[in-house]
């Protein structure tokens, strides 16, 4: 169902459509993985709320996509409660660096970058934990309730994924030579599992199964539904404290190719709890649009809808050459500042200045017909721009000696000694060849009103070894901070890494009318951008949105390891048309054509306030995303 009226200054939107928009009144999910959205579904077939169907998905998430998010990994979620729809909430499930996180400490040990692998990249996990509070805070169900699902595909085992059996493969040689505990959990006479085949991951599901024994042992003796998560809550900071501290003191290969021993301890993850947060946001043509705030870059986003606010409809039709073109260099203006402002701790009177439409006047007058090849951030009021280097293109003479990509990236081996990661191949490339897309997505929206738009990440299976115990391993966003004394965004313990991760929701007239994300690292919020344009101003239905050609820039530094950039670079989908990318080439953006169906893994959930219909969209590249509900 559209939430716009049909615009005439946009392209048509396509006829066919790789699956319906399905609609209802009881409840919808869409995710990345069907096994999580089925596991949402049934929850709320159950009598469950949306809270308590995001929270089963997400842990079935961590278990049928290791290679792309994982417990020991983060979250970001943005949401609205039925009671208070007006007040959309973030739910902060990032943690910060370890107190031993230290620029000062990395130095010493001879690096120049935070390594990409390996723990000393690890930021205190936050996924569970910020899971939890949801649950306890606005679902209904147990903690046994909502973990069932996942316990049975840990413990009983699910046919992995194509895509993780190419994970697995690709860093096979890693696990056999340097990472033995990975090894053990992945390989099975040194093979990766084969597609399709029934795996099990049974350490995983005994810590999953101490969280509900922990939950069940104190509400068996007249506890609240409460307590017991709170009980869940400090049975995972114990069991996963002790198991991190004592595995990661002896020292392991980083992405560098030296050996060292973790920094993060017991009394780190003690320390942690996920929290709430109020969402920046703005408003673009009759809808406010809500994101994380600008320690992610999910402003960047509401940046690029500000400037692009100023522009009659014909040059938001990302279909065509005008439109694509405004969009991109829009986007790039944002994406600008977000590499010389966003961080953890910027003041809010700077984020609402950088949202403001002023601002967005003058970054406006910047866009010209010709694409730009330069990095463009605006001055702010009161603060010193300060870069941290920039490479524009992958050079390891220019890399410190013997670094290698220790990121979500495809196998990719430079020089000696090699650490590779990958992911799937439905997934876009780089200039260099390096394929990105390091997370996964749930959307669910249910009758009342309830409205959650989540990214998981981190701990993915090739990030740093498997922690014996725990059977999963902890993530590294703190690839994402600089060693430099004077950057804004330096390692500095307590600090939370600026996360690519960038769900959205959309409220018009103080109602939630969509959730939407992606995976795609810093492509996230590139690839929603044309999703909201076609929805909120084209008139497209949320699926004909997705299944729309796709495009994003690179002509902006990245936030994983190499940390290059591609000035004027520009990836389109060849179903964007001939016609079109010739005219963005004569224009000139470095145009790379990405296939039919390479950008973008959309989900998407709708609720029209005055009809209660309910809607869901999925994303067909991958064959693997899937929405359901009735």
């Amino acid at each position: 169902m559209p939430i716009s009226q049909p615009n005439a200054a946009f392209t048509p939107a396509s006829a066919f459509t790789t699956r319906p928009d399905i609609a209802g009144t009881h409840s919808m999910v869409s995710s990345t993985h069907w096994l999580a959205s089925a596991s949402a579904n049934a929850v709320l077939e159950r009598g469950g709320n949306a809270f308590d169907a995001a929270v089963a998905g997400a842990f079935v998430l961590h278990v049928v996509e290791p290679h792309l998010n994982g417990p020991g990994g983060d979250m970001m979620g943005v949401f609205a409660t039925a009671e208070d729809p007006a007040n959309p909430v973030v739910l902060v499930g990032q943690g910060p660096a370890p107190v031993g996180a230290t620029a000062e400490h990395y130095r010493s040990l001879g690096l120049e970058m935070v390594p990409g692998s390996g723990a000393l990249a690890a930021a205190i996990p936050g996924a569970v934990d910020a899971w939890m509070i949801l649950l306890r805070d606005h679902g209904t169900f147990t903690v046994g309730d909502v973990l069932r699902y996942a316990i049975d595909y840990a413990r009983n085992g699910h046919p992995v994924l194509a895509a993780v059996s190419r994970t697995i493969t690709g860093v096979s040689e890693l696990f056999t030579e340097h990472w033995p505990t990975s090894a053990s959990r992945w390989l099975k006479d040194g093979a990766a599992p084969q597609p399709g085949q029934i795996i099990t991951n049974p350490e995983h599901a005994a810590v999953l199964q101490a969280l509900v024994d922990a939950a069940s042992g104190v509400t068996a003796g007249g506890a609240s539904r409460e307590e017991g998560i709170e009980a869940a809550r400090a049975a995972w900071r114990d069991i996963v404290g002790a198991r991190v501290e004592e595995f990661f003191a002896t020292p392991h290969r980083h992405s560098d190719g030296g050996d060292y021993a973790g920094v993060m301890t017991a009394a780190d993850v003690q320390g942690f709890s996920a929290s709430y947060e109020t969402p920046a946001s703005v408003d673009f043509r009759g809808f406010t649009v809500a994101k994380v705030g600008a320690w992610s870059q999910g402003p960047s986003l509401l940046q690029a809808l500000t400037i692009l606010d100023g522009y009659d409809d014909a040059r938001l039709d990302p279909s065509t050459e005008l439109g694509a073109h405004t969009i991109v260099e829009a986007m790039k203006l944002a994406l600008a500042d977000r590499e010389a402002w966003y961080r953890d701790g910027l003041e809010q009177e700077a984020l609402d200045y950088l949202l403001s439409a002023s601002y967005a006047a003058q970054r406006r007058a910047l866009i010209e017909e010709r694409a730009s090849a330069e990095l463009r951030p605006g001055a702010l009021p009161g603060h010193t721009l300060v870069l941290p280097p920039m490479r524009t293109e992958y050079d390891t003479s220019a890399a410190p000696a013997g670094a290698l990509p220790g990121t979500p990236a495809r196998s990719l081996t430079v020089g000696e000694p090699t650490l590779h990661t990958s992911l799937p191949d439905d997934l876009p490339t780089d200039a260099s060849g390096v394929t990105r897309g390091d997370t996964c997505h749930i959307d669910v929206v249910d009758a009342a009103g309830n409205m959650i738009s989540a990214t998981p990440s981190g701990g993915w299976l090739q990030s740093s070894p498997t922690i014996p115990g725990l059977g999963f391993c902890l993530g590294t966003r703190l690839q994402m901070m600089w060693l430099e004394s004077d950057s804004p965004t330096v390692l500095t313990p307590g600090m939370r890494p600026r996360t690519t991760l960038t769900p959205t929701l959309v409220l018009r007239d103080g109602h939630p009318i969509l959730a939407c994300g992606t995976p795609g690292g810093d492509q996230q919020d590139q690839w929603q951008l044309p999703l909201l344009l076609r929805v909120l101003v084209g008139g497209y239905t949320p699926q004909q949105a997705i299944d729309a050609p796709n495009l994003h820039t690179t002509s902006a530094p990245g936030s994983f390891w190499p940390r290059t950039w591609e000035p004027a670079g520009l990836h389109v989908e060849d179903r964007i048309g001939d016609d079109v990318i010739t005219a963005l080439e004569t224009r000139g953006h470095k145009v790379t054509r990405a296939g039919d169906w390479a950008l973008g893994r959309l989900c998407a959930v709708t609720r029209d306030p005055e009809t209660g219909v309910l809607t869901a969209a999925a994303n067909p590249r991958g064959a693997q995303g899937y929405a359901v509900g009735r």
